[in-house]
């Protein structure tokens, strides 16, 4: 008699499949989580105090740092922190003027600019889906202009830079009211006879972080 073929020698192999390479490895944690550990907030402070420092002793001719020296120095040492690995940190790392930027606030209203009036053919209506389209757009040119460095990047790219930039705007936060409080604890609980005797402000935030 015939032996009968085995069904593991008749059956075909089955193809083995090959995995990506980045399939089996976790997925990216969102920017926001970076901006939340221990390790930054106290790399931050250190950095915000050494920047604050700083500022200070270039002016010492003045009677106090202005606080639009304060928020520059804010602002480099977040970008220092971020090591230049996103678009917004390189922009106010290496931004050209980026410090002489002003920005007007005007109380009780808003700066418009002042357009003439066209005369002539009225405008066509747009269509729904148009409409909601030019809508995005506008916003996203808004976002754009809010976060340093990222102006006409794609939709996906900007959206990225802006989630990161927001978290480490929260990050500054609560350092500087870390600080601040630090700074106010000290100042009220210091003996009344040491209140004429020179007082380093930033020694005191440096061994309250």
């Amino acid at each position: 008699m015939a032996s009968v073929p085995s069904s593991s020698s008749s059956s075909p192999s089955q193809p083995k499949t090959r995995k990506k390479p980045g399939q089996n490895s976790s997925p990216a944690p969102p920017p926001q989580t970076k901006w939340r550990t221990g390790t930054q907030e106290r790399l931050y402070s250190r950095r915000l105090v050494d920047a604050l420092r700083a500022t200070r002793d270039r002016t010492q001719v003045q009677e106090s740092v202005g606080s639009r020296a304060v928020k520059q120095a804010a602002d480099s040492a977040l970008a220092l922190t971020a090591r230049g690995q996103s678009r917004w940190s390189r922009a106010i790392l290496f931004g050209r003027n980026s410090c002489r930027r002003k920005l007007l606030v005007k109380a009780g209203g808003k700066i418009r600019r002042h357009r003439r009036k066209q005369h002539g053919v009225p405008p066509v209506a747009a269509e729904p889906g148009v409409l909601k389209e030019q809508k995005v757009k506008e916003r996203l040119r808004k976002l754009g202009r809010l976060v340093p460095g990222c102006r006409k990047l794609p939709a996906a790219t900007l959206l990225e830079e802006a989630a990161d930039y927001v978290a480490a705007l929260e990050l500054q936060v609560r350092t500087m009211r870390a600080l601040a409080d630090a700074l106010s604890a000290a100042t009220v609980s210091a003996p009344e006879e040491e209140e004429t005797a020179a007082v380093d402000p930033m020694a005191i935030a440096e061994q309250g972080s």
